[in-house]
């Protein structure tokens, strides 16, 4: 497949250097892209850029995966109002292997002559004294190239570092370590990341002679404008502590019809044609939502595994779920997210030992305001413990009635639930 063309119709072109299609066009080039782990975890945020990687790799081409340890300590100010703060080399070191490690879920690393491969800036930075640096790379970039960029620019007023100031020369120099020691010719980004890439072009010219080609693509956007990859509660993660498996699949599925159009041409792996043929029938049907469950799916199982996707699945239908038993297919922490925001009551551990009577648990935890109305619930068959219909009014809430040795899940009819937590 032609790359260029590829990320076009998926709508992933938004800079590029010319002549880069030709470049490509004479066969398999080394391409790279980079992460700095300023997180503890890759977000949702960071796929768009892992996404064209993937395709360049479906395209024939070899992927170079850049972990940013040295690049990491400094910060990018592309994109940001203020500085970033700075991490130690402990929490660097333990997001990078949190990076590699998502990485690996997304490109090959064992297919033959265009494996993915791993590198990470800290193994030749950290052989660079400052004067060497200064002398054999801060020499060829003048400081009025350096402040044209926008990522510098914008910081004029607010104040940048010059930390912050000397990212760029630090990414350019990634580039050319890339060319000279990987015959990398291409390197890839958001659009946000043109200024940093093209002074990498820039020095591999200056320094080496060579020719280097860049390509970035749009950032995303949700339909109000706001940032790809936040949720209500925040950044969407690939770590399945920081993020559930079901929060994350619920993100996709939750998208909007003209998120998810765009969305499932750059993250999904299908052909054109499947991918086309699919928006004719979400177009015809935009009820049956088949582009987000499509995306949702494909994402999940890239991102957590096949078993993680089921039980998401049954997560996202457990509201409406009669069988008791679907609670065995989720995890305490997919419960927590399903029911966030459900008014929650406590009981003690001590309590629940001698056993309580219906009646009184419902009221104490706060399910109901009077035994009356618990009362008339149960008649009316409306009481559900942990999806298990109750029609005693004389039986007791003990241990065995704990999900998880943690929770107790009330239904009260159709549409209302309350937790109790065991204290």
């Amino acid at each position: 497949m032609n790359f260029i063309e590829e990320l076009r119709w998926r709508g992933m072109v938004h800079n590029l250097v010319p002549g880069t299609e030709e470049m490509l066009a004479k066969g398999m080039a080394t391409g790279y892209i980079g992460f700095d782990p300023t997180a503890p975890s890759l977000g949702i945020g960071n796929l768009v850029t892992i996404m064209m990687l993937v395709h360049f790799q479906r395209c024939g081409h070899k992927p170079l995966a850049l972990v940013g340890g040295a690049t990491g300590m400094v910060g990018d100010p592309s994109g940001k109002a203020s500085e970033r703060p700075i991490l130690s080399l402990e929490e660097l070191r333990f997001n990078q292997e949190k990076a590699r490690a998502q990485l690996e879920h997304f490109l090959d690393f064992d297919c033959g002559e265009n494996s993915a491969e791993m590198v990470n800036n800290y193994d030749w930075f950290s052989q660079f004294s400052l004067l060497d640096f200064l002398r054999d790379v801060g020499k060829h970039i003048t400081v009025n190239y350096m402040q044209a960029k926008d990522s510098v620019k914008t910081r004029m007023d607010t104040g940048i570092s010059y930390t912050e100031f000397t990212y760029q020369l630090i990414q350019g120099y990634d580039y050319y370590h890339l060319h000279k020691e990987y015959g990398c010719q291409l390197q890839m980004g958001g659009s946000d990341q043109w200024g940093n890439i093209t002074t990498g072009t820039e020095l591999i010219r200056r320094l080496g002679g060579g020719e280097a080609f860049a390509v970035t693509t749009p950032l995303l956007t949700k339909a109000d404008g706001s940032k790809f990859g936040k949720s209500e509660s925040g950044n969407v993660w690939l770590d399945p502590k920081m993020t559930t498996p079901y929060a994350f699949y619920q993100f996709w599925l939750n998208a909007g019809d003209e998120e998810v159009v765009k969305s499932i041409k750059i993250f999904s792996t299908k052909t054109r044609e499947e991918i086309e043929s699919m928006i004719v029938d979400h177009e015809a049907n935009p009820g049956a939502r088949i582009l987000q469950k499509a995306l949702a799916e494909e994402i999940t199982v890239r991102v957590h595994g096949e078993a993680a996707l089921k039980r998401a699945q049954t997560a996202s239908s457990l509201m409406f779920s009669k069988n008791p038993e679907d609670l065995n297919e989720v995890s305490f922490e997919d419960l927590q997210e399903i029911l966030k925001g459900v008014p929650s009551g406590k009981v003690d551990a001590s309590a629940l030992e001698a056993g309580i009577p219906i009646l009184d648990f419902l009221v104490e935890t706060g399910a109901f305001p009077s035994k009356s109305e618990a009362r008339r619930m149960i008649q009316q068959g409306g009481l559900k413990i942990n999806l298990a219909a109750w029609d005693s009014f004389d039986a007791q809430i003990n241990h065995s009635n704990l999900f998880d040795g943690k929770l107790i899940w009330i239904k009260k009819g159709k549409k209302h639930d309350h937790i109790v937590y065991l204290q």
